[in-house]
């Protein structure tokens, strides 16, 4: 009987989505875990994590290659379902040798504005050792053979969910949650993460999830809502955008009951409070989207384990916001027991010098002091930085001029990981 109760689940499986181009279902037993809801989430959260802890039905576009192709169940949309198109690589996959994929720890990767899901973003993980799932957020997929980094080599589907334009991410605020982008974006992720889980390749439990820009932006909602991800590393994304960002003339032109209403379901302020895992913060001194004061207001707000990784004028882009080797690090320190960064305390200024404690297994081999005296915004000043003295336990600088309007240390260890210190902000006259 159990035997003839496995086949009939089967069959009711395929014939649920035999409706939508071939979709199917698969399972993992490992993966069966569902997503514990923080009791620090606001109870205006708007998705179903019961539901988005299921694996989503899916189907393979390439099931061969280096890099597969995939879609996987999105949202309904206005009334309809839809898919998610998503690249999938694993190491076994590159080398042509299946063998090698087993017990894999696994990578989500959300990608940004004016992103997709991009092949080679999958294909860095998998040489790393993941298994890797990049999807896109915008109803579309990428030409194959092209620039998938070019906005013109992107095609729409026909079942796709919204866009990634002004008018669904803040025109649509009006609109029911379930119609807008942010909702269908976190939703997507979410089932991207319930379906690399399922993966009979996979390690269910050595998952982590990193994006970039509004990518960054969907990792802060992501880590508050889905606690089965053992780190995460937004790049560039932070919260408070109603206060500062690129996105300031949009909040003007909103009522302000659509601002809060935005703000409440929207702005990853109101889910960093529930991050139950480990996090890094990486971001530079001069970001035009997402500035320093709503950064590290965001990297406050989390209430566990978090590190800081910034840079004076890192480039914005997504290439640019996949590169840093510290990355890779954090997730191998968490997932594969790699060597961790170092893990740096609070500066304190006395006699002109300013000193922070370090605990690092790497040796450390550069220390600096970075500081503005601007008073221009904060993502438009100049920034000077002055090397210091690192020992095994503590970095020593001279301490900023008392003009300074930002500074911070950086510490930087044998294999070039660089932690940050908190941003020391000057408070606004």
């Amino acid at each position: 009987m159990p035997a003839i109760r496995q086949w009939m689940t089967c069959l009711s499986l395929m014939i649920l989505f035999c409706g939508h181009g071939g979709l199917y279902s698969q399972s993992n037993a490992a993966a069966d875990t569902p997503i514990q809801r923080s009791d620090k989430l606001p109870a205006t959260t708007p998705w179903d994590l019961a539901k988005l802890s299921e694996p989503p039905a899916m189907e393979w576009i390439e099931a061969e290659g280096p890099i597969r192709a995939l879609f996987y169940a999105g949202e309904a949309y206005r009334g309809k379902p839809t898919r998610v198109f998503a690249y999938y690589a694993t190491p076994g996959s590159l080398a042509g040798d299946p063998t090698l994929d087993r017990n894999l720890p696994a990578m989500v990767l959300i990608h940004g504005g004016g992103g997709t899901a991009f092949r080679e973003w999958a294909e860095l993980w998998a040489k790393r050792g993941y298994a890797a799932l990049a999807m896109d957020l915008a109803g579309s997929r990428p030409v194959e053979g092209t620039n998938a980094h070019a906005g013109e080599n992107r095609v729409r589907l026909d079942d796709g969910g919204p866009a990634q334009g002004d008018d669904e991410k803040f025109g649509s605020i009006d609109s029911e949650p379930t119609e807008q982008w942010s909702y269908h974006a976190v939703a997507a992720a979410i089932r991207a993460h319930s379906l690399i889980r399922s993966f009979p390749e996979v390690d269910a439990q050595r998952t982590a999830v990193t994006g970039i820009s509004w990518g960054g932006y969907l990792t802060c909602i992501v880590a508050g809502l889905d606690d089965r991800f053992k780190a995460a590393v937004p790049v560039y994304g932070c919260g408070f955008l109603q206060d500062n960002s690129a996105w300031l003339g949009r909040f003007a032109q909103l009522t302000p009951e659509q601002r809060d209403r935005w703000v409440t379901l929207w702005d990853p302020s109101q889910y960093l409070p529930a991050v139950s895992m480990p996090i890094l913060f990486v971001n530079g001194t001069n970001d035009f989207a997402y500035p320093l004061d709503s950064y590290q207001r965001s990297f406050n707000l989390v209430p566990g384990e978090k590190q800081l990784r910034v840079t004076v004028n890192l480039p914005h882009g997504h290439q640019a916001g996949w590169a840093p080797v510290e990355i890779g690090r954090f997730v191998d320190q968490n997932l594969t027991k790699g060597a961790p960064l170092p893990v740096v305390g609070e500066p304190q200024i006395a006699d002109g010098k300013v000193t922070m404690p370090i605990t690092s297994s790497q040796t450390l081999k550069a220390a600096a002091l970075h500081f503005t005296t601007d008073e221009k915004p904060i993502n438009m000043r100049e920034w000077k930085s002055v090397p210091g003295k690192v020992d095994a336990k503590q970095v020593v600088t001279d301490a900023p001029p008392e003009n300074a309007t930002a500074w911070f240390l950086t510490v930087t260890d044998e294999q070039d990981g660089v932690i940050s210190s908190h941003i020391m902000l000057r408070p606004a006259k």
